[in-house]
């Protein structure tokens, strides 16, 4: 049996991890099923042997639900079809790799004919096509390296000031773009729109977001 050894990081009361080594991945799958059914708030990420767990708090969850309420006003405004599947878990047997998103979407035609109205959870079907992370403290394993075994083609990240936008290229790597394969949102239309819902509830700033995708994003080149 593999030897564990913990390494655990406690950065700010935004949000807690650790890592647990030497985790075999049919652990890692029961462990995942336990925390599931028991609906604890932890998510997990399983890299080859390391799993990480982290506990989100106040300020990790107000960005999520942020970002992903942002990206649904942008495309119910813009009237693009698309699929969300919130924090479900990916995993890739095979790889023994695994992990859990903040959120995601199923966005292209093809995959959405195959999931639209109903959870993607039948064998052969696939994986997302764009993923949120909020990361208000370091990953202790690569979460990128996960999402590309997945095939994720586009992952957007927020660490509380800045958003950046990872989009997979050929060789399994993700490059860091000003656009996005999506939506016609930036990072800085990101960070702006973030950083207006202060002090804002929720109604108010979501009616300034569809307001401006009417009479401004709609208007840009796409």
């Amino acid at each position: 049996m593999a030897t564990l050894t913990e390494s655990k990081r406690v950065v700010s009361p935004a949000e807690q991890r650790i890592v647990l080594r030497g985790i075999d991945w049919a652990t890692y799958e029961a462990l995942a099923e336990q925390v599931m059914r028991s609906g604890q708030p932890i998510r997990m990420a399983y890299d080859r042997g390391d799993l990480e767990l982290m506990s989100p708090g106040p300020l990790h969850e107000r960005y999520k639900k942020l970002l992903s309420r942002l990206f649904e006003e942008v495309l119910i405004e813009l009237d693009l079809p698309f699929e969300p599947s919130g924090e479900t878990r990916w995993m890739k047997d095979e790889a023994e790799r695994g992990l859990e998103p903040d959120d995601c979407y199923f966005l292209t035609a093809e995959k959405l004919a195959i999931v639209q109205g109903r959870a993607p959870d039948r064998p052969g079907d696939p994986y997302p096509d764009l993923a949120i992370e909020v990361e208000l403290s370091h990953w202790d394993i690569d979460k990128m390296a996960i999402y590309a075994e997945l095939g994720i083609p586009e992952v957007w990240r927020y660490d509380g000031a800045d958003c950046t936008i990872h989009r997979l290229r050929a060789d399994g790597t993700y490059e860091k773009r000003s656009d996005s394969l999506f939506l016609p949102l930036t990072p800085e239309d990101v960070n702006r729109w973030i950083g207006r819902s202060s002090g804002q509830d929720a109604k108010t700033w979501s009616k300034q977001v569809r307001a401006w995708v009417r009479d401004e994003l709609a208007r840009r080149p796409r």
